[in-house]
């Protein structure tokens, strides 16, 4: 039997931020050979009659226009957990997700966003306007003391697979010295294992205190990047939904550079260099 080929999974609201997120996604199938495949969820399964024709005409549309395969899905359910579940059932490679920011975000996905990005097993790319650069040419990896450091550098590996891609690691100012061991050991298996498989990165070193977050986004912003990954957080607590967690202000980053959300893997400590 033939192996299905893989697909990116597309949030369809048909809006312009869906929309934005489809130019993201035949940017990445025009190189990596998968396809798109267009979700659309409805409340109630009465409601797919009425959407069914629209979408499978958005589908042959996009097919044509950017002459790539473009699939479609019509699911029953609540949006946010039901791309979850369609997204590992259809084993995705990606969900490129459309949103407007912080505001728009919060208007489009509630409280729920930020928990289904963090416990999805794939990899969701969100983007708030349309491809400005070339695709993944500068991509910001922020680097601590944690533990979770440490899978990002395997999809920005996988990145750089496909496109010409430059890693631009950018480092915690720390003094404490146990946490500095910590963050000294990520940048060392970070250089070890970007060197191995011969990938192009430069070394940033933040000189100042404060919030990282904001470090990494207005060093992102200074070099222009594509692209910036991020871990997200494991268990995110009910105060990450009201008041917005770190994740969450840099998905909805002012300069609307696209960024990768990665879920902890459960099996990292097996990677030696890792803390």
């Amino acid at each position: 039997m033939e192996k299905s080929k893989k697909t990116i999974l597309v949030p369809w609201d048909f809006t312009e931020v869906a929309e934005n997120a489809l130019l993201h996604a035949v940017r990445l199938v025009k190189t990596i050979n998968v396809t798109i495949t267009l979700l659309h969820i409805v409340n109630k399964q009465k409601d797919e009659a009425n959407i069914l024709p629209k979408l499978q005409q958005i589908t042959t549309d996009a097919s044509k226009k950017y002459n790539v395969e473009v699939n479609s899905l019509i699911k029953e359910g609540n949006i946010f957990s039901s791309i979850k579940k369609c997204a590992e059932e259809l084993n995705a490679t990606f969900v490129v997700m459309g949103t407007h920011g912080i505001k728009g975000m919060q208007k489009l996905t509630g409280s729920w966003a930020l928990k289904v990005i963090a416990n999805s097993s794939v990899p969701f790319i969100v983007v708030q306007g349309e491809p400005e650069h070339e695709a993944f040419a500068k991509t910001v990896i922020p680097i601590d003391f944690s533990q979770e450091s440490k899978e990002k550098l395997r999809w920005a590996v996988y990145i750089s697979t496909y496109f010409k891609t430059k890693i631009y690691l950018f480092i915690l100012h720390i003094t404490n010295e146990s946490l500095l061991r910590r963050t000294k050991a990520n940048v060392s298996f970070a250089r070890k294992y970007l060197d191995e498989r011969d990938i192009s990165y430069e070394i940033t070193e933040s000189q100042v205190k404060g919030k990282f977050s904001e470090q990494t986004l207005n060093f992102a912003t200074e070099i222009d990047a594509d692209m910036i990954i991020i871990m997200t957080t494991k268990q995110p607590r009910l105060t990450d939904y009201v008041f917005a967690a770190i994740e969450q202000q840099i998905i909805a980053n002012s300069a609307k550079i696209p960024v990768m959300c990665i879920n902890p893997r459960t099996d990292t400590k097996m990677l030696t260099g890792f803390y």
